[in-house]
């Protein structure tokens, strides 16, 4: 930080570190235990999306390199109706450290590729046992995380926004949260969640 950012008040922002995906695992213990919200196996990175020979080699790349576990489901590029893709990971709900491993190698690979400023987010999904999801969105941008929490049923597009903010709260010890709310994008009809 510069002096004149200091003397005017200013703060930088944080900024990507990948690394912090690897807390994920943690949480989920302590998510489980809050809430009763279980990994669900998938998960998925957003990005603006990328066409041209360069990101197609890089799809491929990430393809080989996930898809080389035997007698799993292969990563889908998909996009939502607001112009985004996402690629998205399965495995099975025990593998979440993995599938954070898959989240990491994607971002990382796209980063390494240029592709670093059209990513987005990542997500981690979760499962409750009377049918509420809820998803864990790692912002890249900010290196910060945020709970997002669809009500479940016909309410299309509604948020649990008390659960979300029990959900902060109780993550506050183990994950990065995003402090500014009004970055707690909705990630409506995301993959993985």
């Amino acid at each position: 930080m510069r002096l004149l950012d200091i003397l005017l008040g200013r703060s930088r922002a944080v900024g990507p570190d990948l690394d912090r995906l690897f807390a994920l695992p943690s949480a989920a213990v302590g998510l489980e235990a809050a809430a009763g919200f279980r990994p669900t196996g998938q998960g998925a990175v957003c990005f603006a999306t990328v066409e041209g020979a360069a990101f197609e080699r890089t799809h491929r790349e990430i393809r080989a390199l996930l898809d080389a576990d035997a007698g799993r489901t292969p990563v889908e590029l998909t996009h939502d109706s607001y112009g985004y893709s996402w690629l998205v990971s399965h495995r099975s709900p025990e593998e979440l450290p993995v599938l954070v491993n898959d989240l990491h190698a994607v971002n990382s690979t796209l980063e390494a590729a240029g592709f670093g400023p059209r990513l987005l987010c990542s997500l981690a999904g979760f499962a409750a046992e009377d049918g509420r999801r809820l998803a864990l969105v790692y912002l890249y941008k900010r290196g910060t995380f945020y709970p997002f929490a669809p009500l479940p049923g016909g309410r299309q597009q509604q948020r649990d926004n008390a659960l979300e903010l029990r959900i902060r709260a109780a993550l506050a010890d183990e994950l990065p949260v995003e402090d500014d709310l009004g970055r707690w994008f909705p990630v409506w009809g995301a993959p993985g969640l």
